[in-house]
Order: structure tokens, then C-alpha cells, then sequence
């Protein structure tokens, strides 16, 4: 049987087309699954989870506009925080004087670490890949490794401690070393490095609480006097008081307008606030506000833009429509919610630490296998097609012998 074939030249451009088409198909799906993971926390709304709601941890099913099955939890859950590939959580539990880590999608513990000043804060790092957590009864800040709960250190602070926050201020995405945990004591703003260094005191006589800071160079802090307050993160200068209200929650921000969102306890309202912009006064605050049925605990606003959760008091959460400015759902977790954050689904594989990383490196050698084949490939196809030809040329030869 003859076999028909082209030029060496045109086959081995086929096959060099082929294995570009294949690499540029790699490359663009590793970019996708990476933009994914980078809007993972706060980011694109697949879940919400509710500290307080349901039996511990609420789980709303946004994707499918739908209640699940709650994480049981004890120990009053008070704030979380979730990792960047939707997979693990961190919880405090004031109640047991505990922070947990929990696989998502099976609400197992992993591990806790018992920490002093019943633990209602919690903030990570991701420069230093360091989790930090705090609480109301003791001047102590404990770091932990977020693999397996180890404490690391801790940090004492000049009085007990009433929020936390991490500023990303180092080079690259994730900061490096050089970010800065941010921490209110009774009556200034202490600021520590990612080793335990003190490296500014920021007095606020008003009494510094829950503190939100976006990417750029100023953060959010609500006081004890029922104001809002704004801080320099370089010169640590402080803007005159933004906004007078009531009992302020757990704030959050829009990272694409830069917007501050305020939940007011006492009034039932959220505010939001237009962001400041170093060189240029003040705008008037607020810009717009939300109104709701039972006093709003804490929000959290996507990555996006696009949507907002309201955690309520008396156990729902409230969707918002950013854009458009209204309230489009109303889901009831039930409970005492004091804590909303959004997510991706949790990945299908690697539910531990250990089993994570065994995954990570399967994927990373298939990986790497993809990319022998797709250099290799155009060589190999050329090869096979020139040894068929001088099969197929001594062949004739042969015959025209004959």
C-alpha cells in the first residue's frame, strides 16, 4: 500500500503549528485556573461562608442561590478567614479560646491552636505566608504557620487588642517580607513587621477598632467614639474624622472603586464611603447607603465589584448588586452571623496539608510532562517522517532492481 506524503519542510511546519497551538493552549489555561485562584478570597462568588451562621459556619450556595448544609463548629465562631485556592479556613473561637483550620468542602478540623485573649481576630499575611490572630482579653498577638497551627511567636502589644489588619506594602502581588501588620490597642495604632518588630506607634485618642486596608496607601479604621478614621500607611498621618455614626462592624472595600463599605449596628444602615485620595481633601461621606431590616453584623465585597453580603443579626445575609445599588436576595443561615467572606468552590482533590501538596506536585508533573511532549513533538513527528520516506525510497529502489 502507498502512502502519499508532502515535504519535509511543510510537515515539519504542520507539526511546529500543531505544538504551538498546544503550548498556547497550556499557557492560556494556566493563566485562567491562576486568575482564578488570585480572586479566590472575596473574589468571584461561588460561596459564602457565615461565622455564627447555622451551627457554626453558614454556607451559602450562590452559584445555585441556595442555602447548604452548615459547618458544625463550636466556640461562638467570630471571624474567618479563607485561603487563596478556596480550600482551607481559619476560624476563631473565642468560646474554646481556639483557632481552627477546617477543609472546606468536607467541614473537617484539621488542626487548632489554643491562643491567649479568647481569639476573635484573625489576618494573614501572604508575603510572609503567616496567619496572626488576637482577642479583646489579653495584649498578645499570636503568629502561626497556616499548615499545621503551629504557634510561631507571639507579639505582645501595649494593651488588649481590638482588631487586626495586614497591609500589603512590599514588592509583588503578595508583598514579600515587607508587609505590615497592623494592630488597635486602647488608644494608637501599633504597627509590627512581618518578624515581631515594632516599628510605629500611631496614637488615636478616639480608640481604634475594626480597621480595613485596601491596596494603595491609606487604611480604614472605626473608633470608640462611633467615627471613622482614615491613616496614611507611609507618612502615618491622620485625615480628620470621615464619618460619625453608631456601632460600626466588620468593614470591607471594593477594590475596583476603592469604596469603603461601613456597617452600622445601631441605625441598620451599610455606608459607603468614597475613598480618599493622598493631595486632595476629604469627599463628602457618605456617598450612598443601604437600609435593612435587622442590624448588619459585617460585609464583604467581591473582588469584582460586582456583589456585596451583608451578614444581619438575626440570621440572614443580603446580596447586593454593587453596580446598580440595591439589594437583588435574602438568604437565612440562621444563627447569630458576626462575619461574612466569599470564595471559590474548594478543589475536588487535596483536603489536608499533606494530601494538598502530594496533588500540587502530580499536577506540576503532568505538567511538565504537557511541555516535553509539546517540545519534543515536532522533532519526533519529523523524525518518523523521514525514516518513512527512506523506508519508502530504499523500497523503490529495490523494486526498480528487480
Amino acid at each position: 500500500m502507498r502512502i502519499s506524503v508532502g515535504g519535509r519542510g511543510s510537515a515539519f511546519l504542520m507539526s511546529l503549528r500543531l505544538s504551538l497551538l498546544i503550548a498556547v493552549s497550556l499557557t492560556l489555561l494556566a493563566g485562567w485556573s491562576s486568575s482564578q485562584v488570585a480572586r479566590a478570597d472575596g473574589g468571584a462568588p461561588n460561596l459564602a461562608y457565615v461565622a455564627g451562621g447555622g451551627n457554626g459556619i453558614g454556607v451559602i450556595d450562590i452559584v445555585k442561590q441556595q442555602v447548604q448544609t452548615s459547618i458544625r463548629l463550636a466556640g461562638d465562631p467570630q471571624m474567618t478567614y479563607l485561603s487563596l485556592d478556596g480550600r482551607f479556613l481559619y476560624v476563631t473561637q473565642p468560646g474554646l479560646g481556639s483557632v481552627s483550620m477546617i477543609a472546606a468542602r468536607t467541614g473537617q478540623v484539621l488542626c487548632s491552636a489554643h491562643v491567649s485573649g479568647a481569639p476573635t481576630f484573625v489576618a494573614f499575611d501572604p508575603g510572609a505566608n503567616l496567619l496572626y490572630a488576637a482577642g479583646p482579653e489579653a495584649p498578645l498577638i499570636s503568629v502561626l504557620d497556616p499548615t499545621n497551627c503551629a504557634l510561631l511567636r507571639t507579639i505582645r502589644a501595649a494593651s488588649n487588642v481590638a482588631g487586626l489588619a495586614v497591609a500589603v506594602v512590599g514588592s509583588g502581588i503578595s508583598g514579600g517580607k515587607g508587609n505590615q501588620l497592623w494592630v488597635s490597642e486602647s488608644q494608637a495604632l501599633a504597627v509590627y513587621n512581618s518578624s515581631g518588630q515594632r516599628l510605629a506607634t500611631v496614637p488615636v485618642p478616639q480608640g481604634p477598632l475594626s480597621i480595613t486596608i485596601p491596596l494603595g496607601s491609606i487604611a480604614y479604621v472605626s473608633t470608640r467614639q462611633h467615627s471613622i478614621i482614615a491613616v496614611n500607611l507611609g507618612t502615618r498621618q491622620i485625615y480628620p474624622t470621615l464619618f460619625r455614626g453608631g456601632d460600626f462592624g466588620a468593614m470591607d472595600y471594593d477594590a475596583i472603586t476603592g469604596d469603603i463599605y461601613v456597617p452600622d449596628k445601631a441605625s441598620h444602615q451599610l455606608y459607603v464611603l468614597a475613598p480618599i485620595v493622598p493631595g486632595s481633601p476629604p469627599p463628602p461621606e457618605p456617598d450612598h447607603h443601604f437600609t435593612f431590616s435587622a442590624s448588619p453584623q459585617a460585609v464583604a465585597i467581591t473582588s469584582d465589584g460586582q456583589f456585596g453580603f451583608v451578614a444581619l443579626a438575626n440570621g440572614d445575609v443580603a446580596m447586593l448588586d454593587i453596580p446598580a445599588r440595591q439589594i437583588i436576595k435574602i438568604f437565612h443561615v440562621g444563627g447569630s452571623p458576626h462575619f461574612v467572606i466569599t470564595g471559590l468552590y474548594p478543589p475536588a482533590l487535596g483536603t489536608t496539608p499533606s494530601s494538598t501538596q502530594s496533588s500540587n506536585q502530580f499536577i506540576t508533573a503532568a505538567l511538565y510532562v504537557l511541555i516535553g511532549l509539546v517540545i519534543l513533538g515536532p522533532a519526533l513527528f519529523f523524525w518518523l517522517r523521514l525514516r518513512l520516506e527512506r523506508n519508502q525510497k530504499a523500497k523503490g529502489e529495490t523494486q526498480h532492481g528487480k
